[in-house]
């Protein structure tokens, strides 16, 4: 038996991994991943030894001639996670917010995105649930690492994790799409039509296509910690120690920055606005020019915040474990307990707030114009606790296919090299020689694919259902 392990850094911090190939007789085993993790295993018999090894030189070949090295394993350490800390202290009303429902995913939740039909967790042991509106628990997933972003493009959900890995839900089951982790701890992730941007704990920002090649970074200096980062059609908006700014979303040129009181600890977006929460107390809005307009003033570090459309409403939870809404002009509307921990992340989606917290819970607040104006007078509903049923099952990432004859039915792809990547393509007519966003971890030079469909997401391609290797 022989096995050979190599390790590669990308020099500016995108890339920390290794690559492992045992040939053991016959079979051939490959285990890869990011450094300080079991990695991912695939394992293939061949016809004989002298094929297996065969096979283990063309791939170690193919790795050293992208940057990977011979190295001893263990020498170099899992990247570092950071985990938000503060200090939380009492609320200083009794009233509580109007908590519609409560779900505690027993572990702290940074992870949120919310849409008119489904509203999504994920916390730091990696469980990710997505429940409607109303509370009901309709899918499961156990990721590999804490989750710290859930993040949403058109109509595909993507957990970003503490490892690097960014998973598509989208599917019945997860499939890592994207592969960003920095040389710092990451922190956040934003994405807009397959453009995915990530900060980290250096205040460094990448942006990465929906290959997951990596377009551009920005090196920050002086350690900032980047908590904000949100993308649209124009550009990417960054936020960290030192304020905000904006960088071209094509070549990642900085476009302009500005100072903010404090430290940035959140961001949001809408329309032409940005927000940052602050470690001074403070939701600051700029225009996406780079404009400051507006303060709302709260009473302890802003740990998140929120805007209803058009930013008529301005929410926002501190780590007092305080909730704030405000008028688009700052006036204060109400400050009131959320009961449930500090507000680590919200999101707003049809007339409710959406809040993960520190103590593992999410919570829909009612944020229609009419709650806001009755918690004014003190009125909050009694809050409905959302248990997970007792069968329920959670869902692993895909690690290897199911195997099927041809039959002609569905979408057949190739996966093809292209340089020193694997590219994988439709073969089937009536399709664009695009790329499709596939499994990061499953691709293998000259393997054929079937799949359900292919949906068209602006000059590349999205799996529709299931995926199936042909053999």
């Amino acid at each position: 038996m022989s096995a050979t392990y190599l390790e590669y850094s990308d020099p500016n911090g995108a890339e920390h991994k290794f690559y492992e190939v045992t040939v053991d007789g016959a079979d051939l085993t490959v285990r890869y991943g990011r450094i300080g993790t079991d990695g991912q295993t695939q394992r293939k018999t061949f016809p004989s030894p002298e094929k297996a090894q065969a096979e283990a030189d063309k791939k170690l070949k193919e790795k050293r001639r992208k940057g990977y090295e011979d190295a001893v394993q263990g020498v170099r350490q899992k990247r570092e996670v950071v985990r938000r800390t503060f200090t939380e202290t009492r609320v200083t009303t009794r009233q509580g917010a109007p908590l519609l429902w409560k779900f505690d995913t027993k572990a702290t939740a940074f992870g949120i995105f919310a849409g008119d039909d489904q509203v999504w967790v994920g916390n730091e042991a990696g469980q990710v649930h997505a429940l409607s509106p109303d509370g009901e628990v309709q899918r499961s997933f156990t990721l590999p690492d804490g989750v710290k972003c859930l993040v949403r493009d058109d109509r595909w959900t993507f957990a970003g994790c503490d490892d690097g890995n960014v998973y598509d839900l989208s599917g019945k089951l997860p499939f890592v799409a994207y592969e960003v982790e920095g040389s710092a701890a990451l922190l956040w992730l934003d994405i807009h039509a397959g453009t995915l941007a990530a900060s980290d704990a250096s205040g460094n920002v990448f942006a990465f296509d929906a290959e997951s090649d990596q377009q551009w970074a920005n090196v920050a200096t002086g350690g900032q910690m980047g908590w904000m980062v949100r993308v649209d059609e124009r550009g990417v908006y960054y936020g960290h120690s030192a304020g905000v700014g904006m960088y071209d979303r094509a070549s990642g040129l900085p476009l302009w920055q500005a100072k903010t009181r404090g430290g940035v600890l959140f961001g949001w977006q809408d329309g032409q606005d940005l927000y940052a929460g602050t470690t001074q107390n403070l939701i600051q809005r700029f225009t996406k020019a780079g404009e400051h307009v507006q303060d709302y003033a709260c009473d302890a570090a802003v740990l998140s915040c929120a805007t209803s459309p058009g930013g008529e409403y301005v929410f926002a939870g501190d780590s007092g474990s305080a909730v704030y809404c405000f008028t688009r002009t700052g006036e204060r509307l109400w400050k009131l307990g959320s009961g449930v921990g500090g507000a680590l992340s919200m999101q707003y989606a049809a007339g409710r707030l959406y809040l993960v917290t520190s103590s593992g819970v999410l919570a829909a607040l009612d944020a229609s114009p009419g709650a806001i104006q009755a918690a004014q007078r003190g009125e909050a509903p009694a809050p409905r606790d959302v248990k997970l049923a007792a069968a329920a099952q959670a869902s692993a990432p895909l690690t290897q296919l199911a195997v099927t004859a041809d039959s002609g039915q569905g979408v057949r792809l190739v996966c093809e090299r292209d340089g020193t990547r694997l590219r994988v393509r439709p073969t089937t007519p009536g399709y664009h020689a695009w790329n499709v966003q596939f499994p990061r971890n499953l691709r293998e030079a000259g393997a054929t694919y079937l799949v359900d469909g292919l949906e068209d997401a602006g000059g590349f391609y999205r799996v529709v259902g299931d995926i199936r290797r042909v053999g």
